[in-house]
């Protein structure tokens, strides 16, 4: 059996395997673009993941803060009692 095709439609389906072919590669282009779009948006996730993490251990201690400003003004009161006391102390001494 042998089959006869005309010229015209050999051409015809010439062009319809060159037109499938270009289809074929830009959808494989389109998808490479696609995964490695994929890949750059996971690993950036995962960036910004551990960014909210260290975030999260920086500020885990927070509640401290109040408690430490207290300890602090307590201890500059304390400073500035003794600073006083001496220079009461220090100005009889030299009198």
């Amino acid at each position: 059996m042998i089959l006869a095709l005309t010229d015209t439609t050999k051409n015809w389906w010439w062009g319809a395997l060159a037109a499938g072919a270009v289809v074929i590669l830009a959808v494989v282009a389109l998808l490479t673009i696609l995964v490695l779009l994929v890949r750059t948006i996971d690993e950036r996730t995962m960036a910004i993941r551990e960014t909210l993490k260290q975030a999260a251990a920086n500020t885990a201690d927070t509640a401290l803060i109040g408690e430490t400003a207290a300890k602090v003004d307590d201890v500059l009161a304390e400073g500035l009692e003794h600073h006083l006391f001496l220079g009461r102390v220090l100005d009889k001494v030299r009198s």
